[in-house]
């Protein structure tokens, strides 16, 4: 299993309200990125369009899904042997199963892959059913779909019990893996949380999907199966820069550390 993911955040790409760099240069950063995760010992990398705000709550344009598949590739001919996974963000889950196939991406991430969520971007909705027959119909059984459960910058329609709603994302939405997150990007995970959707899960995967720290790693090791970090990598502890490689090989050996 793939238990050390680490994220890399691209700036923003054409198109988006910020952009301010071509594809090419940005594609050179984040393969140096790439090699810094590989050689602290990550296990895969996720390509994210993290720079892209204000984000779509689905679709994303042409050009967008043009950058991140640039991105993805150059990371890949840097790192054959990282293993890659691709987040469309807001929740473009059918982007990402197009990307993943084209590069040979070993999973995806989803958000809000069943029911709905309030977030910043209006209403999301999921689209399992979508994204599931894409994936068979592209004839990529093994990619493992990721999908957050209450995920972080959002709220529910209704109360709801978070057990309730991992079994439904595992057995009605088909999830592969269940990642659990804080509020917010960095925010640490409430280990009840943790609990309560490892009890529901029944035996998928489960991830700590936001505010992983080196210090919090002794006690996360035993809640979950694997931890996706993005702020801890950067020099600055927030997420959006380029990946430190001291920061990367220390939270790598805390992780195997914690583990063992």
């Amino acid at each position: 299993m793939r238990s050390l993911v680490g994220v890399l955040h691209l700036p923003p790409l054409p198109g988006s309200p910020r952009s301010s760099e071509p594809v090419a240069a940005i594609a050179r950063a984040v393969a140096r990125d790439a090699q810094a995760l590989a050689a602290a010992g990550f296990d895969l990398a996720v390509v994210e369009n993290f720079g892209d705000v204000p984000f779509f709550k689905g679709h994303v344009p042409p050009v967008t899904i043009a950058g991140i598949t640039a991105c993805a590739l150059a990371v890949r001919d840097a790192c054959p042997d990282l293993a890659l996974g691709i987040n469309v963000l807001r929740n473009d889950g059918l982007a990402a199963v197009a990307i993943a196939v084209v590069v040979g991406a070993a999973s995806v991430r989803i958000n809000v892959l069943s029911g709905a969520r309030v977030t910043d971007q209006g209403l999301v909705e999921g689209q399992a059913a979508e994204v599931l027959r894409l994936r068979r119909e592209l004839g990529r059984p093994d990619l493992a779909i990721w999908a957050d459960v209450a995920v972080k910058h959002s709220a529910p329609l209704a109360a709801r019990d978070l057990a309730d709603e991992t079994r439904d994302l595992v057995q009605r939405g088909l999830a592969d893996a269940v990642l659990v997150t804080g509020s917010g990007t960095g925010e640490a995970v409430d280990p009840d949380h943790l609990r309560r959707v490892r009890a529901a899960a029944g035996g998928v995967p489960l991830y700590v999907a936001s505010g992983a720290t080196e210090a919090a790693l002794p006690v996360l090791a035993g809640l979950c199966d694997g931890v996706i970090v993005g702020s801890a990598l950067r020099a600055d502890g927030r997420a959006g820069g380029p990946v430190d490689p001291e920061r990367a090989r220390r939270f790598a050996a805390a992780w195997r550390a914690a583990r063992a």
